[in-house]
């Protein structure tokens, strides 16, 4: 058994745009810098064995208050930075605005938002695909850390497939679950079981500017 507390990168100004920000390699604002800052405060009592954040530079930004203020551990090494736990490949369409997107390709945003989990867009990988590496890379940490606590700074969309996994719902269809930049939540992995034990916890973002919302099951068909 392996216990996850799961972090999703603070806030950019593409959030803020609500930008396929995919695997560009975009820095938190100065609302992420804080929302990082609050963390760190937050998790100042507890005890972990390791801190791994994806390799793009938000989740860096995000972990580095954390590792400073809270748990003490030595600046991470290239072992740290795992790309396994990098936010899903949107190919073409990284880095674009909804809008833009339906003005320059329309068959593809059509289809892409029927949720269809072997659908990707011309480059990038499908959500069947992004699951793979994400769990993958999960069940990997659990295997190498067994009866540790790993705190994990990641993706919103690598947390939707880990609620996903461990609510056993369908990898098409809109996402249902909420992912708060810097949102604190924590699972429990014992072999396949994935165990979610606090989710989409906010409260040491108290009274910070509301969060822009990325909502999926309005864009369904």
């Amino acid at each position: 058994m392996t216990e996850f507390i799961l972090i999703r990168h603070g806030e950019t100004d593409w959030n803020r745009e609500l930008r396929f920000q995919g695997q560009v390699d975009v820095p938190l604002n100065a609302v992420g810098h804080e929302q990082a800052r609050r963390l760190g405060q937050r998790l100042a009592a507890e005890a972990a064995d390791l801190l791994v954040c994806s390799d793009l530079i938000r989740t860096q930004q995000t972990a580095q208050p954390i590792r400073e203020q809270s748990l003490h551990l030595p600046p991470p090494g290239s072992s740290a930075l795992n790309p396994g736990l990098r936010e899903q490949n949107f190919g073409v369409v990284d880095g674009m605005r909804v809008n833009d997107i339906q003005a320059q390709h329309p068959d593809a945003w059509a289809q892409w938002t029927r949720f269809d989990a072997d659908y990707a867009f011309a480059g990038a990988e499908s959500t069947r695909q992004f699951h793979a590496r994400v769990l993958g890379a999960v069940r990997a940490l659990a295997l190498a850390h067994a009866n540790k606590t790993l705190v994990l700074v990641t993706h919103g969309g690598v947390l939707d497939m880990i609620y996903r996994t461990a609510r056993a719902l369908p990898l098409s269809g809109p996402r249902q679950s909420e992912i708060p930049n810097a949102g604190l939540n924590r699972v429990r992995i014992a072999g396949d079981a994935i165990e979610i034990l606090l989710w989409a916890d906010t409260q040491h973002l108290a009274n910070m500017p509301a969060q822009p919302i990325y909502d999926q099951a309005s864009l369904a068909k």
